[in-house]
């Protein structure tokens, strides 16, 4: 029998949340399978942020469960998923997963992945950081989680907003070795760097 290829996607308050948009449409082109959680302070970074309903925004999942909902499927590691990336991701949340705190269905379902040992893929969105942050993301790290900070790249010189994100969430999908394939690679698509650009930025 042919396994369902799923990916839990959890959204929190942390500004970003076009990060989590692009993601579930991204993985909705790859033929992914998309559970979706948004916490309550998502919610309100969603009605900050962008234009899209709470209906509009659960329309991009292919299923979708309330915060609250400590019942739903992706709560036990006995439903099948590839992993799970949250996208942005606050520090609140990532304190909760760090500590093993599972009051609600976001960090439940992250904890769920980090005893399956599958991947669990973090963007943390929070600057500068303080003592307890770092400890937190070491302490995600260590239980086998990655930290991968929504850290725009400019080598692929981008020409607008949605070519940052696109190369962001490109490449934290490529943590599951999935290919977005809506940006360009190092070495591959992209020229040779001019001389003068090297020798100016050393």
């Amino acid at each position: 029998m042919t396994q369902t290829e799923r990916m839990v996607v959890g959204i929190t308050g942390a500004s970003g949340i076009v990060y989590g948009i692009r993601t579930l449409e991204t993985l909705r082109e790859l033929g992914i399978e998309t559970h979706l959680v948004v916490s309550k302070a998502g919610e309100l970074t969603r009605s900050h942020e962008t234009a899209y309903t709470a209906e509009q925004l659960r329309s991009l999942a292919d299923f979708y469960y309330p915060n609250g909902d400590l019942a739903a499927p992706i709560a036990s590691g006995s439903f099948r998923t590839m992993g799970m990336i949250v996208v942005p991701c606050s520090v609140r949340t990532l304190s909760d997963i760090g500590h093993g705190v599972t009051g609600s269905l976001l960090p439940r379902a992250a904890d769920v992945v980090l005893k399956e040992r599958r991947r669990l893929v973090m963007l943390v969105r929070e600057t500068p950081l303080h003592a307890g942050h770092i400890k937190s993301m070491l302490a995600v790290t260590e239980m086998g989680g990655i930290i991968a900070p929504p850290v725009p790249a400019f080598y692929t010189r981008p020409q607008s907003l949605e070519d940052i994100v696109d190369h962001t969430v490109g490449r934290a999908l490529d943590l599951f070795g999935l290919d977005a394939g809506n940006f360009p690679r190092w070495g591959r698509e992209l020229t040779e760097v001019p001389s003068e650009t090297i020798t100016a930025s050393t």
